[in-house]
């Protein structure tokens, strides 16, 4: 049922190995990287299962062909193939519309996002460098935590590798704006989660996630005390999930839901879809005082068509604002200074 109601609510109805062979003529190839880890796995599958993927090639460092054998048997048409160790990493991502990153270490308790960083800022330098000499005309969708930091590194490689378009470098926050649907219906009575739509913007990590309760749809008549609690719980549910886990995870089924919602939106742009609209941490000038910047943004086919601001804040959402936007630069300062060093 789950997987069912998700393909309805998102238009679903050395050499790599191919286990099937039927393609939609209008569909893309998404490349997903570290599709073998706990956020790649669940999102192949999702991906498996979309009209609008013809080609889903499956890379990682390990694991990657039974990954693909596993997923070759869901009777679904796009065709899936099997890429492991950086010597065939330029083939899966070789003709890519799209390349959805999720490759990265988890969080472990006590550990913020930026902690994360030596390991993963590595790991997406080496997978966007290839990307920006195989397919520098693909979408970007980046995953990896931090993902504050992990959108300059994507930049300043393809800024060195002369193939820079801030339109097809995009951070997916979209988790951020699915646990705020989520706890704010879970408030409400009679309410379809997927019918609450609330807005976030900053970046995608602790007080930088900034939920616009008060451009939330349908509108909301919350209490002080209750706006400063939702927003606090929605900033940490990252971390509420690593202490459930009890150090064998982090946020992954929840993610990889997110992430795919994220690159089936882009999928329906490129295919012509008008007024898609998500949230992502993108190249900006919406704020004076940082590069990047999440807010919701209008997708055409060359991704970033439209940029559509921060609205109108509360004066609650004015304050977190100011107090978001030093960690936000250094976050961002911290990701060019790893490529630039």
């Amino acid at each position: 049922m789950f997987l069912a109601r998700l393909a309805s609510r998102n238009g679903f109805a050395r050499h790599a190995r191919t286990f099937s062979t039927s393609l939609k003529r209008d569909a893309a190839k998404v490349a997903l990287l570290g599709a073998s880890g706990g956020i790649g796995q669940p999102m192949a599958l999702l991906l498996k299962q979309s009209p609008l993927v013809g080609d889903l090639a499956l890379y990682d460092i390990v694991n990657t062909a039974g990954v693909a054998a596993d997923l070759s048997h869901v009777n679904t048409p796009a065709r899936v193939t099997y890429h492991q160790g950086l010597e065939q990493l330029p083939k899966a991502l070789d003709g890519a519309d799209i390349v959805a990153i999720p490759a990265g270490v988890p969080r472990k308790p006590g550990m913020t996002r930026d902690d994360l960083f030596n390991t993963n800022a590595s790991i997406v330098r080496q997978l966007t460098e290839t990307s920006a000499n195989t397919c520098p005309k693909a979408i970007m969708c980046i995953i990896s935590n931090p993902v504050n930091s992990t959108v300059p590194i994507t930049a300043e490689v393809f800024k060195n590798a002369k193939a820079y378009d801030p339109r097809k470098i995009l951070g997916v926050t979209t988790l951020d704006i699915v646990r705020s649907s989520t706890f704010v219906s879970g408030l409400l009575k009679n309410v379809d989660p997927q019918d609450v739509s609330v807005p976030v913007i900053g970046g995608h990590s602790g007080i930088t996630i900034l939920p616009l309760l008060s451009q939330a749809n349908p509108s909301l008549s919350f209490e002080a005390a209750e706006i400063e609690a939702l927003t606090s719980r929605i900033q940490n549910a990252g971390t509420e999930v690593v202490e459930a886990k009890a150090g064998t995870g982090s946020a992954t089924l929840s993610m990889a839901f997110a992430g795919v919602r994220f690159v089936t939106s882009i999928l329906e742009a490129l295919n012509g879809k008008e007024n898609v609209i998500e949230c992502a941490f993108v190249e900006s000038n919406v704020h004076p005082d940082v590069k990047y910047f999440a807010t919701p943004i209008r997708f055409g086919p060359n991704g970033v068509e439209e940029n559509l601001g921060i609205g109108k804040l509360s004066d609650f959402e004015a304050q977190k604002l100011k107090e978001l936007i030093p960690e936000l630069q250094k976050n961002i300062a911290k990701g060019e200074a790893f490529v630039k060093q």
